[in-house]
């Protein structure tokens, strides 16, 4: 955190008074935005929290790409080629502009907001987890008993509203829009930022996301890795049954761990 906001941070994690966005301006640090928007209740104060939190994963995703251009000018001047080191199937250090180069990206345009849903042409199969990764399901069905539907919906619901400041996530279902890997991301970032920065994510680089999110939460939220990364990254969309029982899993393991306060936990 900058030295220069710690007054303003203070100031504003006890107040006496209203939050004002110039004091949630000033704060650098992501794990107090997230705190003070688990304590307020008032619906113009969490309004104000999350445009904070949107603008400061914004100035620190513009803060790493021109750190990153500085440095690629470097290279050029010193007679260094930044095109073609990088291969293909990797994208990680030369971010979005080398990562439109792979096939899987032709269709994105634009690095920093990738679209939340996936391309309509899917591959068949889901992740080989046991006994989950075998099941055959049928789009808009749901099994089990019938609270089935408002359970998931739950779900869906509570995942929306953890992810709601992150830019590129855009929840509307269990599958295309987990695809990725952003969500994951994001929904465990929201429970530990400490955990990793969320700015720096390449949002073409599924692989990565993936990992780094079920790492983080098997590491944090003893959450076990139900999903395997091999297995999603044959698939353009994730089968939503899969998503559905991991994230009913992490949720789980948040309450285990007291940082999800619930009546009745989702079955």
């Amino acid at each position: 955190m900058d030295p220069g906001s710690t007054s303003e941070v203070s100031a504003a994690t006890a107040k006496t008074g209203p939050i004002t966005a110039q004091q949630l301006a000033g704060i650098e640090d992501e794990q107090v935005l997230n705190e003070m928007l688990d304590k307020t209740t008032d619906f113009e104060e969490r309004k104000l929290i999350r445009e904070a939190m949107r603008e400061l994963m914004k100035r620190k995703r513009e803060k790493r790409e021109r750190e990153r251009g500085s440095r690629q000018q470097d290279l050029r001047q010193q007679g260094v080629s930044v095109g073609g080191t990088t291969n293909p199937g990797q994208n990680r250090a030369n971010g979005p502009s080398a990562t439109r180069q792979t096939p899987q990206n032709t269709a994105q345009t634009k690095p920093s907001t990738p679209s939340p849903t996936a391309p309509a042409n899917k591959v068949a199969g889901s992740p080989g987890q046991p006994p989950v990764g075998r099941v055959r399901v049928q789009r808009g069905i749901s099994s089990g008993g019938p609270n089935t539907k408002d359970v998931k919906q739950m779900l869906l619901d509570w995942c929306r509203a953890k992810t709601e400041p992150y830019e590129g996530v855009n929840i509307q279902n269990f599958s295309s829009s987990w695809a990725d890997g952003l969500a994951f991301c994001a929904l465990v970032h929201r429970f530990f930022p400490e955990g990793f920065e969320y700015s720096t994510l390449d949002p073409y680089d599924r692989r990565a996301n993936f990992e780094k999110a079920f790492k983080t939460a098997e590491r944090l939220a003893d959450c076990p890795p139900l999903l395997d990364v091999e297995d999603l990254m044959r698939m353009r969309e994730p089968d939503w049954k899969c998503v559905y029982t991991y994230i009913q899993e992490f949720y789980r393991c948040l309450v285990e761990k007291g940082l999800v306060k619930t009546k009745k936990r989702p079955t």
